[in-house]
């Protein structure tokens, strides 16, 4: 009863922070310390219990505390401003589901694949990550992304979920796809010009990724003032860049997967969540996820916490057409070509066909 209670007071104490850190970027320093010392005591209980059994069975060894089933994760993958952290928020409310949010392990193999993915480096055999010894390093990754998830989250039952939510490191989706096939996989996308929009409007003076931005980032956020044309020229091709690799695995993906459009999301939030869990064939108790739902729709987002230039904004797609110049929407229609004609012109264009 005491620990059950104690682990409620700890989850709601967490939802708090992160509520707090979306209102007010300048706390992340202090909320990412609190909640890392949060994890680190969640460790250290595990590998204490890890070793009083292991002195029971008369072994001294230590592995991670529990192993992660791949099984269970599912991985988000996409671009940022998708809603992806509304996604997460309501998975997290399901029931057995944890999540980790932003390990940015696709990043980490994946920029570094991609920067030296020339045919002449891929051929050799001293290169780490070289076709001749594929199957190694892709072993090799698995066993860091599995041990990561065991430390990060040491309190993981067996039958729980580990919902991932790498939508800022779609690069290194197909990497991590190959390496953990058996793993599930939630495509979400949005359309760019929305994406965009909402990221001009956070980038701006005062807005909330004007606030939170990291040392050296200043040069580039400041585009959105003083040239936004061309941060909406990068940022079209971030998105074409990172969610076309997301694409990429997608397609290539032979386990459970399912492919999320915002827009759909927004719509009809229950049906979409319910057709998630149908595709991924993961049970689900529809009651509890109506009413996780309903606590996380639009509607009940305190009205001090969204509108312009915060971190909830508008939720309203389409919006891009009130805040994109006709030069700026210009831009991302035509890097972005591809993506726009596979998820929106083509759904476009079958809704059409099918009410004629």
């Amino acid at each position: 009863m005491k620990i059950g209670f104690i682990t409620r007071t700890l989850g709601s104490f967490k939802q708090a922070l992160r509520r707090s850190l979306r209102r007010r970027q300048t706390l992340k320093p202090t909320v990412h310390w609190v909640l890392g010392k949060r994890y680190q005591a969640h460790l250290e209980v595990a590998e204490w219990r890890s070793r009083l059994g292991a002195k029971i069975a008369g072994s001294e060894s230590f592995d991670r505390p529990n192993a992660v089933n791949p099984e269970n994760m599912i991985w988000v993958f996409g671009i940022g401003r998708s809603g992806n952290t509304w996604l997460l928020d309501m998975v997290r409310g399901v029931g057995n589901h944890q999540t980790w949010d932003e390990p940015y392990v696709g990043r980490l193999f994946g920029e570094f694949y991609l920067q030296h993915a020339t045919a002449g480096t891929l051929s050799r055999v001293n290169f780490i990550m070289g076709d001749p010894t594929r199957k190694g390093w892709t072993k090799s990754i698995r066993n860091f992304v599995l041990d990561g998830a065991s430390y990060s989250h040491p309190r993981l039952g067996p039958g729980d979920y580990l919902v991932i939510g790498e939508h800022n490191s779609s690069v290194g989706a197909p990497l991590l796809m190959e390496a953990l096939p058996e793993s599930r996989m939630i495509l979400l996308v949005r359309d760019p010009r929305d994406v965009i929009a909402s990221n001009l409007d956070g980038a701006r003076k005062g807005g909330w990724l004007h606030q939170w931005r990291e040392k050296g980032e200043e040069e580039y956020h400041a585009l959105a003032e003083k040239k936004p044309n061309v941060y909406v020229q990068e940022l079209a091709e971030k998105y074409l860049h990172e969610v076309g690799l997301a694409k990429q695995a997608y397609d290539s993906h032979k386990g459970r997967k399912v492919l999320v459009r915002y827009e759909d999301l927004r719509a009809d939030t229950l049906s979409t969540m319910q057709r998630i869990y149908s595709t991924l064939e993961i049970p689900v108790n529809d009651e509890k996820l109506a009413q996780v739902v309903a606590k996380y729709s639009w509607e009940n987002v305190p009205e001090k916490d969204k509108g312009k230039g915060k971190f909830t904004r508008k939720a309203t797609p389409g919006g891009w057409k009130e805040d994109l110049t006709t030069e700026q929407a210009r831009i991302i229609e035509e890097e972005t070509a591809p993506l726009l004609r596979e998820f929106y012109y083509a759904a476009s264009a079958n809704s059409d066909s099918s009410e004629r």
